[in-house]
């Protein structure tokens, strides 16, 4: 339960985040004046996924030295996998904050969508029951949220140890999801531009 709580409330604080960080702006006037500044869209969506992205291992870390300090639970793994895979998970995470906050007009619309987004996908990415005793159609459908990768991540290099190898199937669709949401939301911020 412990090492699955690393993903799990990393992802709620960081897509939240993410979400409200381009509402704010867009309600108060000056995300349009962002966009009029020389910097192209792609780089505005890096200087608001970074510090995100920090921020979301800095929480990353102090819930695993929490579970090491407080609960005493060895690590097994290899804290270069383990930061390897919450890097990968994190930009999935902050893409679909910022592809929300795209779609979102303001930032109780943000905060609607990343409730949305946030509830199912803790729900059904294996935190609470497995995942391999849902339903085939959930199964499926799932293959989009990144918190069903990052559980398994964490919990198989903290408890087990695996190594890079072996979690290449989880790293492959946190890349995807990653690209596939930033890319979206690089296209919904440039279409504001014309």
């Amino acid at each position: 339960m412990i090492p699955s709580l690393i993903g799990t409330l990393t992802m709620m604080g960081t897509m939240m985040l993410t979400a409200l960080s381009v509402a704010r702006e867009r309600e108060q006037g000056t995300f349009d004046q962002l966009l009029v500044t020389p910097f192209r869209p792609s780089e505005i969506m890096a200087g608001k996924a970074i510090p995100n992205m920090v921020i979301g291992l800095g929480q990353s870390t102090t819930i695993l030295l929490v579970a090491q300090l407080w609960f005493h639970i060895p690590f097994v793994g290899s804290f270069a996998v383990l930061y390897a895979g919450l890097g990968l998970f994190l930009m999935a995470a902050v893409g679909l904050g910022l592809f929300v906050s795209s779609i979102s007009k303001t930032m109780q619309q943000a905060m609607l969508y990343a409730f949305v987004l946030v509830m199912p996908f803790a729900l059904l990415s294996g935190f609470t029951t497995p995942f391999s005793s849902m339903p085939a159609a959930l199964q499926t459908v799932m293959v989009i949220n990144p918190l069903r990768y990052a559980l398994d991540i964490t919990k198989r290099v903290y408890l087990e140890g695996a190594g890079m190898v072996t979690l290449v199937p989880d790293f492959i669709p946190l890349i995807i999801i990653g690209l596939v949401t930033l890319s979206g939301a690089a296209w919904l911020f440039r279409r504001r531009l014309t």
